[in-house]
């Protein structure tokens, strides 16, 4: 991480520039947020005013970190947590999220806001699990096991900036922060809780358990919570919808008996390209679901390929995905 006022290479925990003594907090989005996301943010009108989004908020911590680093002078207690806090942001930063504060020995980033994504808790979940898998790569070689807990928690906020050096700041709206900060303090060391509300957002794309209801400070009745413990292979909407059972398809009669006519056609040895159009919301990739469906029925050999944003920086990503 670089500082963003003289471009000096700084540590991820720091809080001050050691070259030219800015405080790094003051220069955010730059200061946790690599240039290709600052950019996004500091060009979107929407993600500088003060706006409410329906976001999900991850918080993560390194778990009994004082005990871990009790025996450790401040060289080598830096030496451990950089790396960890590296992987903690790269994680978020991967699949687009920010990271709001760096807190000593753990993180606060939002999905979903300033830049939206409607996939925001799928997002969260796939950082989590980046972030699980990540950590403990990095802490490899250590004689004391570091592990982190992460804590999911979906719901409104207000982001809005302030001060003219363009910081963001994050205002909750009534319990998301909270409950993400609840389910991080409550999370097993190495796992990932979340709330309903969040698993209900990524049902279909995460493996979850539940670890039945669960008493949180400062709520009047115990809420449900779920450990995530891996990702499924759905690739979209409706493929994760399949895995929980589809509403009965009604009506596209005409165009699914256009798509069929299509594959006849290339059946015979004549290429086709076939271009749905449409507003969201209409129905075009389950309309390719059915006729995917039935042509695997079939026994016919189906490939598909797609893209996701987060994934523009691996070569080949349709195909080998």
């Amino acid at each position: 991480m670089r500082c963003a006022s003289c471009q000096h290479e700084v540590t991820a925990a720091a809080k001050f520039c050691e070259e030219c003594g800015a405080p790094l907090a003051r220069l955010a989005p730059e200061s946790y947020t690599p240039k290709h996301l600052a950019e996004k943010i500091l060009t979107s009108k929407s993600a500088l005013e003060g706006e409410r989004k329906q976001v999900t908020v991850l918080f993560a911590d390194i778990k009994s970190s004082m005990e871990l680093l009790a025996t450790r002078d401040p060289e080598q207690a830096r030496e451990l947590l950089d790396p960890v806090l590296h992987s903690m942001m790269e994680a978020v930063h991967h699949y687009e999220g920010t990271v709001n504060q760096v807190m000593g020995d753990g993180i606060m980033a939002l999905f979903g806001a300033p830049l939206a994504h409607e996939d925001h808790a799928v997002r969260a979940c796939y950082a989590a699990l980046r972030m699980q898998q990540s950590v403990r790569e990095a802490a490899a070689g250590h004689r004391k096991p570091v592990e982190i807990r992460i804590g999911l928690n979906s719901g409104d906020v207000v982001v809005r900036s302030i001060g003219s050096d363009l910081r963001m700041d994050y205002t909750a709206v009534g319990e998301t922060t909270h409950l993400a900060a609840r389910m991080e303090q409550m999370a097993r060391p190495g796992s990932i809780l979340v709330t309903a509300r969040t698993l209900a957002l990524a049902e279909g794309y995460v493996e979850a358990k539940s670890v039945g209801p669960v008493t949180v400070r400062g709520m009047a009745e115990p809420l449900d919570a779920y450990e995530v413990t891996a990702a499924l292979p759905a690739r979209t909407r409706v493929h994760a919808g399949a895995r929980r059972g589809l509403t009965r398809f009604v009506g596209r009669r005409a165009e699914l008996e256009l798509l069929s006519g299509a594959v006849e056609r290339a059946g015979r040895g004549a290429g086709q390209i076939v271009a749905l159009v449409g507003e969201a919301g209409l129905g075009k990739s389950r309309l390719v679901w059915e006729l995917t469906s039935v042509l695997r029925h079939e026994g016919r050999l189906v490939l598909e390929g797609g893209s996701v944003s987060y994934a523009r920086t691996t070569p080949y990503v349709p195909v080998i995905a």
